[in-house]
C-alpha cells in the first residue's frame, strides 16, 4: 500500500506541475509577484495531494516568529518537501538556486519571471560578491532571500555540512536571518521514491538580530537550526518507532563512500 500511495502521489506530483505552468502562461510576462504566486499554488495544491493520497500532514510551528520586510531564510535541507513549502509563507521571495535549472522548459522559465537568483556552485567563492550584490538589492525591495545553509539535501540525523557562505550574506547586507527547522528527511528522503505517511513539522525560530561577528553567527546559526531539527526528528520517531530505521541508513548514508552514496534511496 505504501509504495501504490507514494506512486499515485509521484504521478500526479509531476502532473500537477505540468498543468499549473500551463494553466500560469499568460501571467508569465507580468510582474514577479504574479508568478511567485504560481510557487505558492503548487505548494499548497503538493500538500494538499500529500495529505489525501499518502496521510503525510503538516504542522506550522513559530509562525509569530517571521517577521515583515527584508529577511534571510535559512533552512535545514532534507527533502523536496521544503523547497515547495517555504513560499506560502513569504509575500516577496527569492532562492538561491544552481543555475542548470534555469535551462529547464516552463519550470526555469517561471523561476527568471519571478526573479529567483541563479548561481554556478561550481565557480565557489569566487560568485560571494555578485551573490551579496544581488541580495542587497533583494533586500531594499524588502524581500525575503531563502538559502539552504548546507547547499544540498541531507539524511535526516546526518552530521550537518553548513557552509559559511550564508554567513559573509549576512554580515554583508546587515540582514536579520529566520532560522528554520525540519524533519521532512523522516517521510520524503532525498533520492526517494517512498513518502511516508506522518506529520512534517517546519518550525520558524527566533531571528537573529543583525550585528554578530560573522563566524559567532555562523556558530549560532549552525547549533540552533541542528539542535531544532534533532527535536523533532526524536519527537516523530518517539510517535512512530519504525522511523528510527530512516535516521540510521541516513547517518550510515552519509558516513559512507561517495560512490555508495549515489546510489537511490529506498
Amino acid at each position: 500500500m505504501l509504495i501504490l500511495r507514494s506512486l499515485v502521489f509521484q504521478i500526479l506530483f509531476f502532473l500537477n506541475t505540468i498543468a499549473l505552468m500551463m494553466i500560469w502562461l499568460p501571467a508569465m510576462p507580468m510582474r514577479r509577484q504574479i508568478n511567485q504566486e504560481l510557487g505558492r499554488t503548487w505548494g499548497r495544491t503538493n500538500l494538499w495531494l500529500l495529505d489525501k493520497i499518502c496521510g503525510t500532514k503538516i504542522d506550522w510551528r513559530g509562525l509569530e516568529n517571521i517577521p515583515k520586510g527584508a529577511l534571510i531564510v535559512a533552512c535545514k535541507h532534507q527533502s523536496i518537501w521544503e523547497t515547495f513549502v517555504l513560499p506560502i509563507r513569504f509575500p516577496d521571495f527569492s532562492y538561491i538556486l544552481k543555475h542548470e535549472l534555469i535551462w529547464l522548459p516552463f519550470f526555469g522559465w517561471y523561476l527568471l519571471a519571478a526573479e529567483q537568483i541563479a548561481i554556478d556552485r561550481a565557480k565557489g567563492g569566487k560568485l560571494l560578491p555578485q551573490l551579496i550584490a544581488k541580495s542587497k538589492k533583494i533586500f531594499a525591495q524588502g524581500r525575503q532571500l531563502f538559502i539552504f545553509p548546507e547547499g544540498t539535501r541531507r539524511p535526516a540525523g546526518a552530521p550537518p555540512q553548513y557552509r559559511f557562505g550564508v554567513a559573509h550574506v549576512y554580515a554583508a547586507t546587515e540582514t536579520p536571518v529566520l532560522p528554520v527547522a525540519v524533519n521532512s528527511g523522516l517521510f520524503w528522503p532525498r533520492r526517494s521514491f517512498i513518502i511516508r505517511p506522518g506529520t512534517v513539522v517546519i518550525e520558524f525560530l527566533p531571528v537573529i538580530a543583525p550585528g554578530l561577528e560573522p563566524r559567532e553567527f555562523f556558530d549560532r546559526l549552525t547549533s540552533e537550526i541542528e539542535e531544532a531539527s534533532n527535536r523533532l526528528i526524536d519527537e516523530a520517531v518517539a510517535k512512530d518507532s519504525s522511523l528510527a530505521a530512516i535516521v540510521a541508513k541516513g547517518r550510515a548514508k552519509a558516513a559512507a563512500p561517495r560512490t555508495e552514496r549515489e546510489a537511490p534511496e529506498s
